[in-house]
């Protein structure tokens, strides 16, 4: 688990409170994601097999507050074909949803999708910060999430989330441990923190101080992509 500072820590609680907002929108439909701006090495010619990614999550993945095209999954997607890989990535992500949301939603996501995804982003558990859900809780939905993914032979990279400390050591102890446990049990890759270098960081986040900005959703698809691609080249 990285390190985070105690300061950037305590604004998780403020950044799930904004979460909670749930889209008013239908599922979103499994279409390739508006590319996002090119970034560096985007002329490198687009060719392999055509690769399906599907994001997964909260509002993290959705792309609060930003324009279209500069989600998350956009950001990520826009970097992978930067390095010639044909992929689309499907933005799944729903303001608000806590693990169980997910957990009821996510059959129903993969059997809506024309084309069975090479691999799965996996990024819930904020908003069950917000409402203190019990971590036993939130461990049995994103395992079930994991056990379902696993039954279709789907790959994982989970995106994980940290607990403030003003809930406690106890909270924290039992929730911050649920995504490098879980990893380890299913042979899921793990980017710990979804978070990480950005929260707490003025420059890389929205007016809110809590969802990150176009900078900050590109410093993390900068350390997210490597990852999708590594998956998806194995």
């Amino acid at each position: 688990m990285p390190y985070v500072a105690g300061a950037a820590l305590l604004q998780v609680a403020a950044l799930l409170s904004a979460c909670n907002s749930r889209s008013d929108e239908p599922l979103p439909a499994t279409n390739a994601a508006t590319p996002a701006p090119a970034t560096a090495g985007s002329d490198v010619p687009v060719s392999g097999p055509k690769r399906v990614v599907l994001a997964f999550g909260d509002s993290l993945y959705a792309g609060y507050g930003l324009q279209r095209g500069q989600s998350l999954p956009d950001a990520i997607q826009a970097r992978l074909r930067g390095q010639g890989i044909d992929a689309t990535v499907v933005n799944a992500g729903v303001s608000g949803d806590t693990s169980a949301d997910g957990r009821r939603r996510l059959a129903y996501t993969l059997d809506r999708m024309k084309t069975k995804p090479d691999l799965v982003m996996l990024g819930l558990g904020g908003n069950d910060v917000l409402r203190q859900v019990d971590p036993a809780e939130t461990r049995a939905n994103m395992a079930a999430m994991l056990d379902e993914l696993e039954r279709r032979d789907i790959p994982v990279i989970l995106t994980g989330m940290l607990a403030p400390p003003n809930l406690g050591p106890d909270f924290g102890n039992r929730f911050n441990v649920i995504w490098p446990d879980l990893a380890r049990e299913h042979k899921a890759v793990l980017d710990p923190f979804i978070l990480q270098g950005v929260l707490g960081q003025r420059q890389l986040m929205l007016g809110d101080g809590v969802h990150p900005n176009a900078i900050g959703i590109s410093r993390i698809a900068d350390r997210v992509a490597p990852l999708v691609a590594k998956q998806l080249d194995d």
